[in-house]
């Protein structure tokens, strides 16, 4: 697989490379592995809601309004 950056992610990447003695290819898996994994638990946490929301586990908009309220006079 091929991937293309900007000349300015690319210099960016580079630099991270030679600052921390690893590989950009290492460094472009990492990232790649980190962003998958922050998508699949967000695509969790949605299912969580949605799960709740058939289950009725819902507050009204008055509700949060109001917790939120007290949140911020606290």
């Amino acid at each position: 697989m091929e991937v293309h950056l900007p000349q300015i992610q690319a210099t960016r990447l580079n630099g991270l490379a030679v600052r921390t003695g690893r590989g950009t290819d290492d460094l472009v898996q990492e990232a790649v592995d980190r962003l998958l994994a922050h998508a699949e638990r967000m695509r969790e946490q949605v299912q969580v809601g949605i799960d709740q929301i058939a289950r009725g586990e819902f507050l009204e908009e008055e509700e949060m309004e109001a917790r939120i309220d007290r949140m911020l006079r606290a």
